[in-house]
């Protein structure tokens, strides 16, 4: 069995302490976004230092309906101008850029307007760069190999309240948080959970969302909300990531589940 080195456990303990906070942020951000532009699009600052790139992903964002680019920038300290100035509902942020990289313009932005959500959306897939910058406030972290449907559900989910992580990153992050409880799933008798909240959460830990599990079990979208609420509080958690590692922790969930 290979042991983690003193570092990484550090920071897979740090990740889990984190998750509930996350969820909490993302919820308080979504929820001001809501009553503030209830019937309107989600307004998008676009922020990398590739031209071709903010191109790319601006014809593939403005194609939707519910979406609006108002504003592009090629390094941090533009982003950071523009989130002050235009005030959108959320910065889509790489991190590798001129003159202010990506983690020090979440900061200054989430300090400067705490509304506006920022998505990460980078090559970067090392443990400690997303560990930072979700710390710096980003409620999103997902990598440029996604493809433009995940991104458009991404912010999507985001806007909603839900933490994102894209698959990959968010699966060896589990497995890794996994081995380092916060604090001990026993539930009572009455709290156990049933075949179908169960058949939700492997679905979950698989990294679908609810629509998809919704068309999969042949069930309304509102029916699986419903689910995961009962789930949540059964297992005494706060977000979908806390679910699964508590599902894992307890013995719901194996390390298959989420493969």
């Amino acid at each position: 069995m290979a042991v983690l080195s003193s570092k990484y456990s550090v920071l897979v303990s740090r990740f889990t302490l984190m998750l509930q906070y996350l969820n909490t942020m993302n919820k308080e951000t979504s929820s001001l976004v809501t009553k503030r532009r209830q019937s309107a699009k989600t307004r998008i600052v676009l922020t990398d230092d590739h031209p071709l790139l903010r191109k790319a992903l601006k014809d593939l964002l403005a194609k939707e309906a519910d979406i609006e680019i108002v504003g592009e920038a090629g390094d941090g300290k533009e982003a950071v101008r523009l989130a002050i100035e235009m005030v959108p509902d959320m910065v889509i942020m790489d991190i590798s850029m001129p003159n202010m990289d990506g983690l020090e313009a979440t900061r200054q932005i989430k300090a400067a307007c705490p509304n506006v959500a920022v998505l990460v959306l980078t090559v970067h897939t090392d443990d400690e760069c997303i560990l930072k910058i979700l710390q710096a406030g980003a409620a999103g972290y997902i990598i440029k190999s996604a493809f433009g449907d995940e991104v458009v559900q991404a912010v999507r989910s985001v806007v909603t309240g839900e933490m994102v992580l894209s698959p990959a990153i968010g699966q060896r992050l589990l497995k890794q948080a996994a081995r380092y409880p916060t604090r001990p799933v026993l539930l009572e008798a009455g709290e156990k959970l049933s075949a179908r909240e169960l058949e939700i959460l492997k679905l979950t830990a698989r990294g679908m969302i609810n629509k998809d599990i919704a068309l999969a079990l042949g069930i309304k979208l509102r029916t699986v909300k419903g689910h995961l609420a009962d789930i949540f509080s059964k297992l005494r958690v706060a977000s979908r990531t806390e679910a699964v590692i508590a599902g894992l922790r307890a013995g719901f969930l194996s390390m298959d589940d989420i493969q």
